[in-house]
Parts: structure tokens; sequence; C-alpha cells
């Protein structure tokens, strides 16, 4: 329904953003919140999920996320809330690469893919992706945020702690999601 929506961002929650359009706060679910910066202007690439009880909007700081996005929720059994924190790495071309490669280990890492859905994945999409480059973003913050958005990717409070002593505390926070993301899927 909305190809996009531009304007400032008002609130960076652990899973989403609330972005103001014309005095208007869009509630919107994006892959890695702590990108974003309050009070600054952005153009977020939007897809609608609309369902007979639930009316969601997802968004991308890129074409080529929300693409990606859309390619992913087309394989059967994997559905919104499994894809975007598959974007959260920052790194499509990996996924990508795991694709092509049928690499399912690194699929598997992702949380609430299982075999099945990897091997799904791969079957519906290998052969049907292009190389993608993203950007990096960057955002100081508090290492709580960091435990908040992995705990919202579905990540187990657990399997966080194990890793936090290994991530550098003075990256900004975006780098650090990168970081913990990058450990959580070896």
């Amino acid at each position: 329904m909305y190809g996009y929506i531009s304007g400032t961002i008002k609130e960076v929650e652990p899973n989403y953003i609330i972005i103001d359009n014309h005095g208007i706060g869009y509630l919107i679910y994006v892959p890695n919140p702590y990108g974003f910066m309050i009070d600054k202007d952005y153009t977020i690439y939007t897809y609608s999920n609309i369902r007979e009880d639930e009316y969601t909007l997802y968004g991308f700081k890129t074409k080529e996320e929300k693409e990606l996005f859309l390619k992913l929720i087309s394989v059967k059994g994997l559905g919104p809330k499994m894809a975007l924190p598959m974007l959260a790495t920052g790194s499509i071309n990996l996924i990508e690469e795991a694709i092509e490669t049928e690499n399912i280990g690194y699929l598997k890492k992702f949380p609430k893919i299982g075999d099945k859905v990897a091997r799904q994945v791969i079957l519906d999409l290998k052969g049907k992706l292009n190389v993608i480059n993203t950007g990096l973003f960057a955002r100081e913050d508090h290492s709580n945020e960091l435990m908040g958005a992995l705990l919202g990717l579905g990540y187990k409070q657990t399997d966080i702690k194990k890793i936090m002593g290994k991530i550098n505390n003075q990256l900004p926070v975006e780098e650090q999601i990168k970081e913990a993301l990058k450990l959580l899927l070896k």
C-alpha cells in the first residue's frame, strides 16, 4: 500500500521505530532500529502486511533490503517476523551467498529458522538473487539497548549473555549489534 514514508524519527525501540510524517506517527518494524537516530529525517521503504486481524508496516533503509525481504517472505513457511531478523546483520551479500552456496548451517543460525525452512529458502531462491550492497549505519548508544535489540530479534537471553563480553562496547550500537549477530551466527 505504501511505497515509502519520509519523515522524522520520533522513537527508536528494540523492534520498531516511529516516524512522524506531517503529524502522523507510523510504527514501522525494521531490521535494526538502532541504525536510526531520533530527530533525523529518513525515507523508509515500506511493506504493508495486511491480514484479517493485523495491519503491520515493515520498513527498510534501502530498496535492496526491501527487495530481499520480499523474496524471503515469498518462501513457503517464512513470514515477515522470521525474515526481518535475517536482514538485521546488515549484510545482504552474506545471506545471498549462503543461499547460492546452499549453506544451510548459516541460515539455521537465524532465530526461528530450522532445517526445513532453510532448505525451502534455498530451494525457492537459489539462482533468483542479485548481488546487493548495503551501507553501514552508526549511532552511539548504551549496551542495554544491544541486549534489547537482540532479544527483539528473537535470540535467547542465555545465548546473548554468552557473547556480551566479546563485544567492543566502545563501538556505536549499530556496530555492536552487527558484531553480536556475527558471534551468534557462529
